[in-house]
Formats: structure tokens, sequence, C-alpha cells
């Protein structure tokens, strides 16, 4: 099942069928928000959605709504670094021995089809394709032979770079966390419907033109991997999300860089989960 959030009068979900959407906002006993459908899932809210898309048409058409971040404020907003290969020689660093981590600020969520900004104060901004999951309920110290169990489902990713900033302290925060670059979706996917999220190609293009091209399965540390450190460390909770890393073929690893500009359209896709694309423009100066 492919659930979206998208705007239309406001924010509302519902379920992507084809080329249009059954809106579920209203509907008894479905959660109004994301977060919290997400949280009922298990408790017998799935089965009410499954029902009203078997005996309702579609309310939407994809194109008469703008779809909006799948997860407009996650609780949690986390990042994975340096976790394909093939990346990591292209940026020129050690090979990592464990998981590298950082956070966003949920204000750093934008749309699959929204503008990303090129900052007022840096150049170099660049793109990641990732893959995205999300979290599907409360859980601590999962064992990796378990995490597929607490997954929801999957969505694309771009973890737009702000390159300068990311890499004048040892710390990267600040150039992860510039507002809306780090837009999702277009919807998540529901595990069911992903036989191995560790075997999707991945693709990036910029203006057409392919610059990454690689599947998960060159991932150095899996989903499975990831939940199991993390949830060693926090609870994790239905609606947060986790971006795991990009392959090769950034910006960055360009010689000399290829950073984007404004009016650069940038499109990332992933096999059986779909595609998002921004647009940079620039910021604008209040």
């Amino acid at each position: 099942m492919k659930l979206v959030t998208f705007d239309h009068g406001g924010h509302r979900i519902g379920v992507v069928v084809g080329d249009a959407i059954i809106d579920l906002s209203g509907v008894a006993d479905i959660p109004q928000d994301m977060n919290a459908l997400i949280a009922g899932w298990s408790s017998g809210v799935s089965e009410i959605v499954k029902q009203v898309v078997q005996h309702r048409q579609p309310d939407f058409g994809l194109q008469d709504v703008r779809l909006v971040a799948p997860i407009p404020r996650p609780g949690k907003l986390l990042g994975t670094g340096l976790n394909y290969a093939d990346h990591v020689v292209e940026s020129g660093l050690p090979f990592p021995e464990s998981q590298i981590w950082f956070s966003m600020p949920a204000s750093a969520v934008n749309g699959p089809q929204d503008d990303v900004q090129l900052p007022i104060v840096s150049n170099e901004l660049d793109y990641e394709a990732e893959l995205v999951f999300v979290i599907g309920q409360r859980c601590r110290h999962v064992p990796r032979e378990r995490a597929p169990e607490v997954i929801f489902g999957y969505c694309a990713g771009n973890d737009f770079s702000v390159r300068d900033w990311q890499l004048r302290t040892s710390q990267v925060l600040l150039g992860k966390s510039f507002d809306g670059h780090a837009p999702f979706g277009p919807w998540i996917v529901t595990k069911d419907e992903i036989e191995n999220p560790h075997d999707l190609g991945i693709r990036c293009f910029v203006n057409g033109e392919q610059r990454q091209a690689s599947n998960t399965r060159e991932m150095i540390f899996n989903c499975y991997d990831q939940i199991a450190l993390l949830s060693q460390v926090m609870t994790l909770e239905p609606g947060d999300v986790v971006f795991t890393g990009t392959p090769a073929g950034v910006g960055l690893g360009y010689k000399p860089p290829k950073w984007l500009k404004v009016g650069d359209a940038v499109r990332v896709e992933i096999d059986e989960i779909g595609i998002i694309e921004n647009t940079v423009v620039a910021e604008p100066r209040i």
C-alpha cells in the first residue's frame, strides 16, 4: 500500500491507487495524521483502511493535489554517513569501522516535489539519493533478526548537503540541517510491498544527467543493522524517519565538484518505491 500526505485545503492523508488518491480524512476510526495512522496500524487500523480501499472510488487525481512529505513533522529525523563503499572512496575518507550518525531538525523536512533553496551563505549545495525507512512501532534494544518487524515502510529521499558547512568541523550537523534540505516521499510504501529493501536500484539525475546509479545491496550497514544499533541508544517511535546513506556520484566527488545551481532539477528514483524531484531556487533575502 502507498500512503500519502497531501495538501487540499489543508493536510490530508490518503492511499494512492494508480494515478489517484482515496482520501482517508474524516473516515471513522482512522487517525487523521500519518504519525497516528502508523501508530495504530497494527491495532486494527490497517484493516479499516483496506476496507475503505476496496469499497470506495478515488477522490482526487495525483495531478490535482500537492504532495507533502509523508510525515511532515517526524519525532526523529536521522541520517547515516559513509554507508556505501564507493562513496567512501570518492570522499577520500577512511573506511568506517562503525556506523556514523547525525540528526536533522524537523525544519529540514520537505515535500517530494517542493523547491529546495540554494542558501545565501553557500554555493556548495550537493545532492545525495537515499533510501529512507519509517519506524512503525515503539521499540528499544531490537535484535538485528527482529529489525524487519519494526519497520513500517520505505520512501525515496534526497539528503541535500551544504558541503562547506558540513566539512568545516568534525560535526556535520549544520551542513545537514538547512531548512527544507531533506525532501522524501513521494509516499510511504508499506513494507509488505517490498520483497527485499536491500536489493533496490537507486539513481539520481541532475537536469536529466545521471549522476548516481547503484543498488541498496551495496550498503555497508543495511537497514536492519541500523535499527539494531540505534535502538540500543534511543527509543524508536512510530513515524521516526531514517535516511540510510548515499552511493557514489555526489557532486563533491567530481573534479572539479559539480555543485547545484539555481534552476537545477534533481530527481531521485528508487525501484519499487517511486520518484521525487526537487528544483533548486535561490533563498530569498528577507
